[in-house]
Formats: C-alpha cells, sequence, structure tokens
C-alpha cells in the first residue's frame, strides 16, 4: 500500500505543500477557517500520517525529552512526571521516562541512551553518582536540568525544594504541641543526597531555634529494607521518641507500618509528620499531617528551563541557577 505524502495531500485538497506543512506545525495564521478545515478532512480521509524522522532532520529537533527519575516509586516523583509530561505535550514533545532506581551504572547507561535516541534535552533527577558525565553534557552545551536534587559545584540548572525549610515546618509543628524528644528517619544519605542531607540539617536547625539539644541517636539515615530495624532500635531507648519526622513517603509508610505492628497509637504514644503529600494522608486512621511539595509549579519551572536552553535562550532571562520552593504544612490529626 502506497505511504501518504505531504504533496498527496496537498494535491487531494487543492492547496500548496507549504501550506499543508504550515497546518501541521499548527501555523494557522495566514490561513482561513475553510482551508484549515479542507486540509484537516483530507488528512482524515487519506489517513495521512507525518513523517516524523523527515520532520526531525529538516528541523533538526526529535520532539522528544527525556526524564531519568532517581526512584519511579516515591509518589512525588510519579506526580512530577505526570506534570512534566502535560507540559510538555502542550509544546508537542514527547517524554521517555527512564527509572535508575537510584543506581549510577542504571542512570549512567539510560543517560548514554536518551543521548544516542538523539533526544532535544534530559530532565535527571540525578543520583550523584556520575559526575564525569553530567559534566560532560554541560560541556557539549547539551540541555539538562536537574530536579528534587543537585549538585552544586556542576553549575547546572536545578528545580527543587527547600528541604531545610520542609523539616523546620515539621519540627516547629512538633514543638508547638508539647513534644521536645523529636526523631528523624530518612533513606540512605550515601552520595550526599541533596534533599536528605538537606531535611536533616533543617531538623538540627529547627531543634537548635527552640532550645532543644541535638540527641544524634534519634537521626536514623538507612536503606529502605533497614527502616523498620532503625525504628525498632530508636523505641528500645530509654527514653525512646515521642515523635518521628519521616523524611520521604517511603520512609512514612515504613513508619506507619511499624506502629501498627507494634500497637503504637498515633498521635496519643508516638506523633508522626511526613516529609511528601501522599495519596492517603486525608483518609488514614488518624490523618497523617504531611509537608507538600507544589509538584505543578517545579515540573512547569523545569520544562520552561530545559525549552530555553533547547531554543538557546538562556541568556533571555536571569534566573537562579538553583530555585527552590517552599513547602506547604498540611495540618492533619497525627501530630496534637
Amino acid at each position: 500500500m502506497k505511504n501518504i505524502t505531504i504533496s498527496d495531500v496537498a494535491r487531494h485538497a487543492n492547496v500548496s505543500k507549504s501550506t499543508v506543512s504550515q497546518f501541521l506545525n499548527k501555523r494557522y495564521d495566514y490561513m482561513s477557517e475553510k482551508t484549515r478545515k479542507k486540509i484537516e478532512a483530507t488528512i482524515k480521509e487519506l489517513n495521512y500520517q507525518p513523517n516524523i524522522v523527515a520532520r526531525s532532520l529538516k528541523q533538526k529537533s526529535t520532539f522528544t525529552v527525556g526524564v531519568v527519575v532517581a526512584n519511579i516509586l516515591h509518589t512525588f516523583s510519579t506526580h512530577i512526571i505526570r506534570a512534566i509530561e502535560d507540559f510538555f505535550h502542550k509544546h508537542d514533545f514527547h517524554i521517555i521516562v527512564c527509572n535508575a532506581d537510584d543506581q549510577p551504572e542504571k542512570e549512567k547507561k539510560y543517560i548514554e541512551m536518551l543521548r544516542a535516541k538523539q533526544v532535544d534535552g534530559i530532565i535527571i533527577f540525578p543520583t550523584g553518582g556520575n559526575i564525569d558525565l553530567y559534566e560532560q553534557m554541560k560541556q557539549d552545551e547539551f540541555p539538562i536540568v536537574f530536579m528534587d536534587r543537585t549538585i552544586e559545584h556542576l553549575g547546572i540548572e536545578t528545580v527543587m525544594l527547600d528541604n531545610r525549610l520542609a523539616s523546620q515546618l515539621a519540627v516547629n509543628r512538633f514543638v508547638q504541641n508539647g513534644y521536645k524528644r523529636i526523631a528523624i528517619v530518612t533513606t540512605s544519605i550515601i552520595r550526599n543526597i541533596s534533599p536528605r542531607v538537606e531535611r536533616i540539617q533543617g531538623y538540627k536547625d529547627a531543634l537548635n531555634s527552640h532550645g532543644i539539644e541535638v540527641n544524634e541517636a534519634y537521626i536514623k539515615t538507612v536503606d529502605a529494607d533497614q527502616i523498620s530495624l532503625a525504628l525498632t532500635e530508636l523505641f528500645q531507648y530509654k527514653t525512646p521518641p515521642q515523635a518521628v519526622l519521616a523524611g520521604n513517603d517511603i520512609v512514612l509508610i515504613e513508619v506507619l507500618k511499624f506502629m501498627k505492628e507494634n500497637n503504637k497509637r498515633i498521635p496519643e504514644d508516638v506523633a508522626v509528620i511526613g516529609i511528601d503529600e501522599v495519596p492517603f494522608a486525608s483518609f488514614y486512621t488518624p490523618p497523617i499531617t504531611t509537608v507538600a511539595q507544589p509538584t505543578t509549579e517545579m515540573a512547569q519551572q523545569a520544562v520552561e528551563r530545559l525549552l530555553q536552553q533547547m531554543k538557546k535562550e538562556g541568556g533571555q532571562r536571569q534566573l537562579p541557577l538553583i530555585q527552590r520552593f517552599a513547602p506547604t504544612l498540611i495540618v492533619r490529626s497525627s501530630c496534637l
């Protein structure tokens, strides 16, 4: 069966090839509504499929971007991906999502694959384990934006949360409600993954601001499969914590499982706050107080920054290299 070409569409609609091209690129400024509808009907009638490869060669763009996520299991990551896809769709770009599983080697393979496919740019939630690769991309002037995590000395545009403030909001809430023995549990800080390190620092700063001494034994940073053991250790102390700050959504799930399995009532026995809003927070018993990230705004900013780099417009706007967004405390019943 013969492939339908743009020439076939133009001949059938009795218009020029350039007019059909303008239509395909959604440039309708100098086109009547009648012509527009005629071309649209012809494309449908002939079942014309634009040649994406030819379009890419002509416009020097694949209209595709990569998103390399450190760990797709995080609720924050899935919400961000969804918003990123929405914003790129409005610009007629497709996205390829890759999950690195917090493994630098896996992340490296995905970045190399995406570049081999000639994507126009990549948004990366960096594992922190491929410094040479990130530096090479920057030297190549390849469009790249970091999301959620940063590596400051590289000078790569980054969109992320004000992580210290996130912890401070949680600790302030605990202290306001009379809790002084406050623990924080995060997943591993190997490779100095910035959100986790910053959330711990924000926790310490908030305690110090309230005149509460930091107890290093109340700070646990472990792999996800070790969280239950870390919590067991915390609550075997002679003076166990009265409150637990879960450093992310994965930790929060483990904290809630631990409390249920060990018959600890929330908030009567232990108060709990989680950083990152989760779908079940509002209807869990009791509803869980969380610190939410503005995912839609963060995604939009990352997309806009990447588009500017792809269009070589970086010098036209003066934006901070690292843009941090303010979190919001969502007060519920897990901390009274």
